[in-house]
């Protein structure tokens, strides 16, 4: 069957199995959503330019520092919002009425001339969340990461961010943006870019210097701050990458690539600074080709094709619904076989049998013993459980994409 064949039938089941309320699939009490009311209404009190001058008196999160503190805003500036201007209480806003997500792509359209990016991609990410968005070269990855960001307009369709549409052309201060390429600047030191960043991101002067010695030492490269970053390693310059990136603290990070080309050590060093702003209810959406990443780091994965969402849901979901819980066995044989043997699936190898067991534990020996009664023995066996991987290949075909 055709992979566009595949993919339109994997996505109708996955439609009718996630035909579920956002309430349901988050699975949240009440007492877990009026905390969300009570982020948003704090936040919502904020001025658009927080006074820098308060951030000592903004009460710090018990379970741990932020790695970029941010002072508690007002309702006027300078001021904390007197007992008449304060929200109304979190229960009584919020009722039981969840809040929007904080990023909604609804029916996303562009076309480049005759070609076309992103054709009514919609999906949704959740405050906190980490989203995954995987396809092959050419499915509309970039076009997305960039119309996000503001710097495509899209043909048709919103994009919204904490219920709100984002316009075109608008700064969008909530969000950080991690590009596959470098953008760091080579002849400045490590210290130099950060206070670049700091500043294009409208960090308060009075701040950018505290803010920028916390990020140095997050990143581990507090003993190097005086140096050139072109004289880093790759795995540095991603690091110094991501900081200013994040440097302000914003609430949703676009994290295109962000490991490509560095080394395991390096990998898990990122993921780990990236934990510590998870922690603090920061958002991620991760493209990656690094299939065995998004499997191991993110909460969902939305597998997009020709600029359409064909697959969206938790791995497990995802192999449920399309190739199947079983897993792939490999035999090698002690020779090659004589004749096919009775319900032993036939290879091209003829030293080799292949078969998928829903339960490799009881199924595994039946096999052995059935070929043990033909007179052959088993030399070495593989087991591969269903994966990402196979999900994708499976929804997107093997062909290559240039």
């Amino acid at each position: 069957m055709p992979a566009a064949a595949r993919a339109s039938r994997a996505s109708d089941r996955l439609a009718e199995r996630w035909n579920v309320s956002r309430r349901e699939r988050l699975n949240v009490s009440r007492s877990e959503r009026l905390n969300v009311a009570r982020l948003r209404l704090t936040v919502s009190a904020m001025p658009s330019r927080p006074d820098r001058s308060a951030v000592a008196d903004r009460p710090r999160s018990p379970r741990a520092a932020p790695v970029f503190p941010d002072p508690a805003g007002s309702a006027a500036a300078g001021s904390v919002p007197s007992a008449k201007a304060r929200p109304a209480p979190a229960h009584e806003a919020a009722g039981d009425e969840l809040p929007p997500p904080l990023l909604e792509l609804c029916e996303a359209r562009r076309s480049w001339g005759r070609t076309t990016a992103l054709d009514g991609l919609s999906f949704e990410v959740e405050p906190g969340e980490f989203v995954a968005v995987l396809g092959p070269n050419g499915a509309g990855k970039t076009t997305m990461i960039r119309a996000i960001a503001g710097r495509v307009r899209l043909d048709a369709g919103q994009i919204r961010f904490a219920g709100k549409r984002l316009r075109p052309g608008r700064t969008r201060p909530e969000i950080g943006v991690v590009p596959q390429d470098l953008a760091v600047y080579p002849d400045l030191s490590a210290r130099e870019n950060l206070t670049v960043f700091a500043k294009l991101h409208g960090v308060a002067g009075g701040e950018i210097a505290h803010r920028v010695s916390t990020v140095l030492e997050w990143i581990g490269l507090a003993d190097r701050g005086d140096d050139l970053v072109g004289t880093f390693s790759g795995g540095m310059k991603r690091r110094i990458n991501i900081a200013c990136a994040v440097l302000h603290g914003p609430r949703l990070v676009l994290l295109d690539e962000p490991t490509v080309g560095v080394d395991p050590q390096s990998r898990e060093k990122i993921f780990d600074m990236l934990t510590a702003l998870r922690e603090q209810g920061t958002a991620f959406l991760l493209t990656t080709h690094h299939l065995e990443e998004a499997e191991a780091r993110c909460d969902r994965i939305v597998i997009v094709d020709h600029g359409r969402v064909i697959a969206a849901g938790r791995v497990p979901e995802l192999i449920r619904a399309t190739i199947g819980t079983g897993s792939h066995v490999t035999l090698r044989l002690d020779r090659p076989l004589d004749e096919p043997i009775p319900n032993v699936p036939t290879s091209p190898d003829p030293r080799t049998v292949s078969a998928r067991l829903e339960d490799v534990a009881t199924d595994l020996p039946r096999l052995l013993r059935h070929l043990q009664r033909y007179g052959y023995g088993v030399q070495d066996v593989h087991v591969r459980p269903p994966s990402l991987q196979s999900v994708f290949l499976h929804l997107t075909g093997r062909d290559l994409r240039e």
